[in-house]
């Protein structure tokens, strides 16, 4: 079976006992004695359990925890749900001047700056145009004080807070909060090295330098920035000759970053600011600043249902991380009494997703989780937690909208390269999961009987050792088995 699994011809079982077997086997190599593992599929034309190992057992799901927050999501704001970027003053105008601060309010859409939103800014500043307004006396101000508490999903590790997959949670994200950094050698050996940045401020402090070494020599390209900082150190050497090399780092402010952007599109435009760009976050008040506030112009994001499929296709955390903070913001606008001691908005956001989990039947102690991403150690839930979910998301009206943002095997997303030349490409739909010593896959397949399958596959404290197959291969074995299994329903 293992010599099979890695070639893609599994035979097809046609018995429930014949698919455990070959599952079995999978998962019983020798490699796998000291991991962990949690499997549970299931029928969803007749209910029927197909398989479970330690399916009752809580592991780390990493990134298929991205699924409950999608169904929190869309219980709680619904598949149609947009979020708002909004222009506000309290300043009067006369004679195509705003006496007053301009404020850009960010309510959490994480698409500002990619491709359907690209134009945000020059949106925002043809509205202003548009109602006379040629000169602003007064400061612009990026607000982003929408959500409140750490800008970190709780427990994210301090190592990873300066990569493209841990930005910061900004209600006012632009870019995807991401600083392309590129290396270029210098003419020859022993002259540095450049770097670029895109956005040019989007880390305000570089320190180091990187030195041009002789061609063919090895790269040893060395950034880092210590969490809460705002300087980039860089170090190290690379060969002449070579092509630049590209990184992507976590912007170290994007409201900041946002309102420059702004500026330069008002600008543009005729429209000048008097003072400068400023921020506000959390927990500055902004209570001053938007009494009575006007909205002076607005741009919406793309409706819910699309910011999940960016998020789910790509695995891409902050969509899924602003999506539950905004389930939060709403969550505490609701609550019938206020809370006398302080609670952050994801917080609020987990008491829902509790609360929405007990209403579909999944047991409290069935999952653990303390923000939306699965990026966080602290995030447990078991096999057959993530198998009802599943079942529950397959009877929404949204449900064939959804399936269809999953990764599809073979084609696009995180699984564009997996399962290729087998009965699972173009098939299975489902979300992904990695992170040291973490594995998972979880969605739904169809398998050769026509038989609809939902399955949850969980690997945890393992990783492969040099020059061996990667996990992901033995997960994907599994989703190929039951692709290829004909047993009846």
């Amino acid at each position: 079976m293992p010599a099979a699994a890695a070639t893609g011809a599994i035979p097809a079982a046609s018995t429930p006992a014949g698919l455990s077997a070959q599952i079995d086997a999978l998962i019983g190599q020798p490699r796998f004695a000291t991991a962990s593992w949690g499997i549970a599929v299931a029928s969803l034309d007749s209910g029927r359990m197909l398989y479970t190992h330690r399916a009752d057992k809580l592991l780390q799901p990493a990134s298929t925890a991205k699924l409950f927050t999608a169904a929190l999501s869309l219980a709680s704001l619904g598949p149609d749900y947009h979020m708002s970027t909004r222009l506000l003053s309290r300043g009067r105008v006369h004679n195509g001047r705003l006496d007053g601060h301009l404020v850009l309010y960010g309510m959490g859409d994480p698409t500002l700056g990619t491709d359907s939103s690209a134009d945000w800014a020059a949106q925002l500043a043809s509205q202003l145009a548009a109602r006379g307004i040629r000169r602003v006396h007064g400061d612009l101000i990026a607000d982003d004080s929408y959500f409140s508490g750490s800008p970190f999903g709780t427990g994210w590790e301090a190592d990873d807070l300066q990569s493209w997959f841990a930005v910061p949670s900004s209600a006012l994200s632009v870019d995807e909060n991401i600083v392309d950094v590129t290396v270029s050698p210098g003419a020859s050996a022993g002259q540095p090295a450049s770097l670029t940045l895109a956005p040019v401020n989007g880390i305000p402090k570089l320190f180091g330098q990187i030195t041009t070494t002789l061609p063919r020599a090895s790269s040893d390209i060395n950034l880092y920035r210590a969490p809460g900082s705002d300087s980039l150190y860089v170090f190290g050497t690379v060969p002449a000759q070579s092509s630049p090399a590209h990184f992507r780092l976590a912007m170290t402010d994007p409201a900041l970053q946002a309102g420059r952007q702004l500026r330069q599109a008002l600008a543009s435009r005729g429209i000048l600011i008097s003072g400068t760009v400023r921020v506000l976050h959390w927990p500055q008040d902004d209570s001053a600043l938007l009494a009575h506030a006007d909205t002076l112009g607005e741009v919406l994001s793309p409706p819910l249902l699309d910011i999940l499929k960016r998020g789910l296709k790509r695995s891409q955390n902050l969509y899924l991380q602003n999506l539950l903070l905004s389930v939060g913001v709403h969550e505490q606008a609701a609550a019938v009494s206020a809370d006398p001691t302080f609670t952050d908005t994801e917080s609020y956001a987990i008491r829902a997703l509790r609360r929405l989990l007990t209403q579909i039947g999944i047991a409290p102690d069935a999952s653990r989780f303390a923000e939306g991403t699965g990026l966080s150690r602290r995030d447990l839930v078991t096999p057959d937690a993530i198998l009802h979910l599943l079942g529950y998301l397959a009877g929404q009206p949204y449900a064939t909208q959804l399936r269809e943002a999953l990764p599809l095997a073979g084609v696009d997303g995180t699984l564009v390269h997996r399962m290729r030349d087998s009965a699972a490409a173009g098939n299975v739909q489902a979300k992904t999961g990695s992170m040291t010593y973490v594995h998972s896959l979880a969605g739904y397949v169809t398998a050769a009987s026509g038989q609809r399958l939902a399955f949850a596959i969980m690997l945890n404290n393992y990783e492969a050792a040099p020059g061996k197959p990667p996990a992901s291969s033995d997960l994907d074995a599994i989703a190929i088995a039951l692709a290829n299994y004909k047993g009846g329903k």
